[in-house]
């Protein structure tokens, strides 16, 4: 593998537990319940279709516009008392950086929301670029973002290793021809990841090292 491409949501961090949060928050203010079934609906998806799906799903009368705006402005207030790296984070990026390899973001978050998330740790300095929701035409689970990141990358997507946690971004990164590997949260360890090529526990399982061959 020549390059890295961290999905970021759920993935680096535990913000899928912070969007829990803020999910409940934001319904709870219009007498409706956040669903898993709605959660699972939503994961992985831009800034739109993710709060068109909110709005279809609760019958809301709200903008997505809106409710992003609401959204964020709650993530941002929570996010210092639930903020943390997944488990094995920081020892990749250690070790991806002691071999050489170069590794970027691709996120279906907003830059806004993305770096609000790295300033804690100073960990925007880490990445070569990184590919938000802006950046993109086509959210997962289209291969946009990853064929996106293997040209400024330089590399084919086949020697391109992404990284993700939900079943629409193994679908892009798959769809891309990128080697990809679920690494599924208790958020999304029902879906479907027959797509990946590996499926993992955590970013500290060794296997994910051997396939980079950094073991």
């Amino acid at each position: 593998m020549r390059a890295v491409v961290f999905d970021m949501d759920g993935l680096m961090f535990n913000t899928e537990d912070v969007y829990t949060v803020v999910g409940t928050e934001l319904l709870r203010r219009r007498g409706h319940l956040f669903t898993a079934e709605l959660k699972n609906a939503m994961m992985g998806l831009r800034p739109q279709p993710t709060f068109e799906a909110m709005i279809s799903h609760c019958n809301l009368t709200d903008t997505w516009q809106q409710l992003a705006a609401e959204s964020n402005a709650l993530f941002i207030g929570v996010l210092a008392e639930n903020l943390a790296p997944m488990p094995g984070l920081l020892e990749l990026l250690d070790a991806l950086e002691r071999a050489g390899i170069p590794k970027a973001i691709g996120t279906s978050s907003s830059h806004e929301l993305v770096e609000v998330c790295l300033a804690p740790f100073n960990m925007r300095r880490r990445f070569h670029f990184i590919l938000a929701a802006e950046d993109i035409a086509h959210g997962k689970p289209h291969p946009e973002i990853y064929l996106t990141a293997a040209t400024r990358f330089g590399v084919p997507p086949t020697e391109m290793m992404v990284l993700e946690d939900s079943e629409n971004g193994c679908r892009a990164a798959a769809a891309a021809g990128a080697f990809t590997v679920a690494v599924p949260g208790e958020h999304s360890r029902q879906q479907d990841f027959s797509t990946a090529s590996l499926i993992l526990e955590s970013l500290a399982d060794r296997r994910l090292w051997e396939a980079l061959g950094i073991g």
